[in-house]
């Protein structure tokens, strides 16, 4: 990785300190980007109650910072949930889970009222499925659900080094061009097998910061 894309990272976690209120319960993703901004919010430990995380990554990265990190169930809402893409489009649909959080990621984004999407500027995109789309499946289906991504026209390539933090695997799948997003996202979820689809459509981002080395780029798309 460059530094100037490092640079680029940097300015978006930083930037989305604006969206952190003092006394709140923060959701915190997964991932490169957003490791630079646990270490932005380790600067204002002191002012949140904690936080709530999607991975096993995150957890430990926010407890060396001497942030506290507490159970989804317990704190009902969250008011902001901060997260990286591996793909983002200006509408703020998204494609994620390259690192294998995709299952808590949604499901934090989901108990969030606003979701802010932190990229460096390579990950903006016109169209997602450049980069793979990652389905997180149950392992005993995991062949059956290949077959039936590929029926769709997708080609699925296992993961075969990685078990998520709930036990499944992963099926990376290739050759994607994805116009309908939302669409797709409901149709693989529907497929018998599947835990979710890296597809952050039918609950996208309110806000993307897309980091550039001069500064970064706010996009508003709700709330």
């Amino acid at each position: 990785m460059s530094s100037s894309q490092n640079t680029a990272k940097q300015a978006a976690a930083q930037a989305a300190l604006e969206w952190i209120r003092d006394d709140s319960i923060v959701g915190v993703g997964t991932g490169s980007t957003v490791n630079f901004f646990i270490d932005a919010l380790a600067t204002r430990r002191d002012r949140i109650r904690g936080a709530v995380s999607s991975s096993e990554a995150s957890t430990a990265r926010l407890r060396a910072a001497g942030i506290e990190v507490m159970d989804l169930n317990a704190t009902g809402e969250l008011e902001v949930y901060v997260d990286g893409a591996d793909e983002s489009t200006r509408h703020g649909y998204l494609i994620k889970g390259g690192g294998g959080a995709l299952t808590r990621e949604k499901v934090v984004a989901a108990a969030s009222r606003r979701f802010v999407c932190i990229v460096d500027e390579t990950k903006l995109v016109d169209v997602l499925g450049r980069f793979p789309l990652p389905v997180e499946v149950v392992p005993m289906a995991r062949s059956y659900v290949a077959r039936e991504i590929a029926r769709r026209g997708g080609q699925p390539v296992w993961r075969e080094a990685c078990i998520t933090d709930n036990g499944n695997a992963i099926l990376d799948v290739h050759g994607l061009s994805i116009v309908d997003p939302v669409s797709m996202e409901c149709e693989l979820n529907q497929v018998a097998g599947v835990v979710t689809v890296g597809l952050f459509a039918q609950r996208p981002a309110d806000v993307i910061l897309v980091g550039r080395p001069g500064g970064t780029e706010k996009i508003v798309l709700r709330g």
